[in-house]
């Protein structure tokens, strides 16, 4: 369900330019002078307001009375068990394990986690282990356990935080998730089969996802299986791809996912943009050999990922400008390409010819009919606004704006899309109407994430 609410500020009558139609046939609600006014309300039944500032709307619902909830008091630490007869003051089993975490009281198990000079040594329990992870429950019970009262074990492959958020999870029913332990706390999830806490870790991805990490999470979700996860990475690259792949975590994306976004039909870029991005890539992996990043080593580490971008979908002057002369495609490719674009019977490439069909677009028309040179509206550098939500996360790629009904026209527009008074999205541009009752696109740089049953405010300014 596509809900809008609307927040336009209300226009002097004098101003002698008419845009923006509104249907013939509608009828503006009654409101109290206090309350939101309605943006299609005809200029001639506006109020004058004297201040034409932009104002930062919110949803007209107010607020519900709710009764704070019972503060929940925190578990008892480790530190509990140094107390005589300690155990009559914890009531519950989760309590009572709460105290033996991380704690060598009783301990008959020791790991010592973490790589050379990050190592920890933590103590924890066999029957709390066992009983939550079935990995945990053959490594201490099975068959090729070791017979000894107090175990020994070394972890290298986990980080110490992050196996500490597992042990929490399996003694206390707590997760901790944190952007800097995420990762490796849902890498000890998988490698320990503790579905619940596994799952916890890519809600909280999920939640955090944006162009500027979702090609390194792309990565990750392609390692880890998750699918919805690596779903939703999708999403973000096809639709601000420029952006995501201009982000500092591409360069430290796999080969394979390198690949498989070069492969992608549906980004929403240039080629030259992807060219870039894949040559920043090379010479970070030639960083990671510890190699020269020369154009002929550059070559050799993206190996067939170079056959993957579409040279022929760049024009002239962005090839002859660019990959032309960066040395990474060799001499004969070079000649291929330029008589691709000037000759008559392009040779035989190794690249793609077609360039990417990127993502389709849906338009949303506020009104379903209008009527031409009848109830419109006027403005002259005053902020006009629509409040909307929607039920699904979407990407809004620009604004389709009325122009003049008298004649054509150019327009300077400044366009803003805010959530909670912080701006989201903004592009300064102009555009050219006709004359004509049709609305004129204007895009963003980048479409901006809209998610879900959030009040945003679209916003512009006409000139």
């Amino acid at each position: 369900m596509y809900k809008m609410k609307s927040c336009i500020p209300a226009k002097d009558k004098e101003e002698d330019e008419m845009n923006q139609e509104v249907p013939q046939n509608f009828i503006p609600s009654i409101q109290p002078r206090s309350t939101i006014p309605n943006s299609s309300q005809p200029t001639s039944t506006r109020q004058s307001q004297a201040d034409s500032s932009p104002i930062s709307w919110q949803p007209t619902s107010g607020p519900r009375r709710v009764s704070p909830a019972a503060a929940v008091p925190p578990l008892p630490c480790s530190k509990v068990s140094e107390q005589h007869n300690w155990q009559a003051s914890v009531q519950t089993v989760r309590e009572r394990n709460s105290v033996m975490f991380n704690n060598s009281l009783m301990a008959d198990v020791f790991f010592t986690v973490g790589s050379d000079g990050h190592q920890r040594r933590i103590p924890s329990h066999k029957y709390v282990l066992g009983s939550g992870s079935s990995v945990f429950c053959a490594m201490l019970y099975g068959g090729l356990a070791e017979e000894t009262k107090i175990m020994e074990i070394n972890i290298p492959d986990v980080e110490p935080a992050a196996f500490l958020n597992l042990l929490r999870y399996l003694y206390c029913d707590e997760i901790w998730v944190e952007a800097d332990t995420v990762l490796a706390t849902l890498y000890a999830a998988k490698k320990y089969i503790v579905p619940q806490l596994a799952r916890a870790c890519v809600c909280y991805l999920e939640t955090s996802l944006s162009a500027k990490n979702a090609c390194v999470l792309l990565s990750q979700s392609r390692l880890y299986e998750e699918v919805e996860l690596m779903q939703r990475c999708w999403e973000v690259i096809d639709a601000q791809t420029e952006e995501s792949l201009r982000s500092e975590g591409f360069t430290d994306i796999d080969k394979r996912t390198l690949e498989t976004i070069l492969s992608r039909e549906t980004l929403n870029t240039r080629e030259l943009c992807i060219f870039d991005a894949v040559c920043r890539w090379a010479v970070a992996e030639c960083c990671r050999q510890e190699i020269d990043a020369t154009p002929e080593n550059q070559r050799h580490v993206l190996c067939g990922c170079l056959h993957l971008i579409r040279f022929p979908a760049m024009s002239l002057d962005e090839f002859s400008n660019g990959p032309a002369q960066t040395g990474v495609i060799t001499l004969q490719e070079c000649h291929d390409l330029f008589l691709h674009f000037t000759a008559k019977q392009s040779p035989k490439l190794p690249f793609p010819r077609t360039g990417r069909k990127g993502l389709s677009q849906f338009r949303v028309h506020r009104f379903q009919s209008s009527a031409y040179r009848s109830n419109q509206w006027r403005y002259r550098g005053r902020c006009d606004s629509i409040q909307f939500s929607v039920d699904r996360r979407i990407f809004i790629a620009g604004f389709g704006l009325y122009g003049s009904s008298n004649a054509a026209s150019e327009y300077k527009v400044k366009m803003e899309l805010k959530r909670n008074g912080f701006i989201e999205g903004q592009c300064v541009t102009s555009f050219l109407s006709d004359g004509s009752s049709n609305t004129f696109p204007v895009f963003f740089e980048s479409p901006v994430q809209i998610e879900a049953e959030a009040f945003y405010t679209a916003s512009v300014i006409l000139d």
